[in-house]
């Protein structure tokens, strides 16, 4: 008798990373917490903030890891993990 096909002693296998991600969106006054899937481009989500805290998309900017985010970048192209933090700065031009 063998117990090798007895579906309770399988390994599991390591499961596929999920098709959706969690997201915080954090100004340092707000944080919003999005569910996006990982190939949706992040234009959708900068829109949805700047709506939500009355921000117009051209007056801040994004970041991820201390870099720069473009509104076609996705979690994909960034190697987001799901938890992972956007910070939105006011966007600065010049300066002395």
């Amino acid at each position: 008798m063998s117990d090798a096909g007895s579906p309770g002693l399988q390994k599991a296998e390591p499961q596929p990373p999920s098709e959706h991600l969690n997201i915080k969106v954090t100004d340092n006054n707000n944080e919003v917490f999005f569910k996006i899937k990982r190939t949706t481009p992040l234009k959708k989500l900068m829109d949805a903030f700047c709506e939500r805290s009355g921000k117009s998309v051209s007056s801040v900017r994004f970041l991820f890891e201390g870099q720069r985010v473009n509104p076609t970048d996705n979690p994909d192209t960034l190697d987001m993990a799901d938890g992972d933090t956007l910070e939105v700065h006011q966007e600065q031009i010049g300066g002395m």
